[in-house]
């Protein structure tokens, strides 16, 4: 053999690796919402553009700049436009903080390694880091819960 490995070596590197499964895995998960969180955005953007785009086309339209419907129409598309910036918005910090609790994770399995090749106790750092990257987590569904119900309120509101 051309390096000799310690066996001691090799059970702490496994035991380590044991340990950095869960958030591995809770990475993939973040990972998962992050793309339902970002497809969520992608759908208000396009209705955005959607409404843009006919505020203007109303604007060239010269029987939309009279008193009537076609006011209320633009009054109602620029309503729902703020509302659906309000609903990006949240979406955005939500992404913000899935993000976050990514890179959070990711600094936790760092620790849990640095800590065991240069012998400090990272003990206390990986549970504040692990806490943090939890709450972050649960603020971001928070927010995703609250974009769902924006989104369906303002659906009924329009009903």
């Amino acid at each position: 053999m051309i390096f000799t490995i310690d066996d001691s070596a090799v059970n702490t590197v496994s035991h380590l690796i044991q340990l950095s499964v869960a958030p591995v895995f809770l990475i993939a998960g973040v990972g998962a919402i992050l793309g339902v969180f970002s497809q969520r955005l992608a759908r208000i953007i396009d209705k955005v553009d959607k409404i843009n785009t006919e505020l203007q086309q109303s604007q060239k339209d010269p029987c939309m700049s009279k008193k009537s419907a076609g006011e209320r129409r633009v009054q109602a598309l620029e309503i729902q436009r703020v509302y659906l910036e309000k609903r990006s918005r949240n979406m955005n910090f939500a992404i913000l903080l899935c993000t976050m609790t990514g890179f959070l994770v990711a600094s936790v399995i760092m620790v849990l390694f640095l800590s065991s090749f240069f012998s400090f106790s990272g003990g206390l750092l990986i549970a504040s880091l692990f806490i943090l990257g939890m709450t972050t987590f649960m603020l971001a569904l928070t927010l995703f819960l609250r974009e769902i119900y924006m989104a369906t309120h303002f659906m009924r509101m329009r009903g």
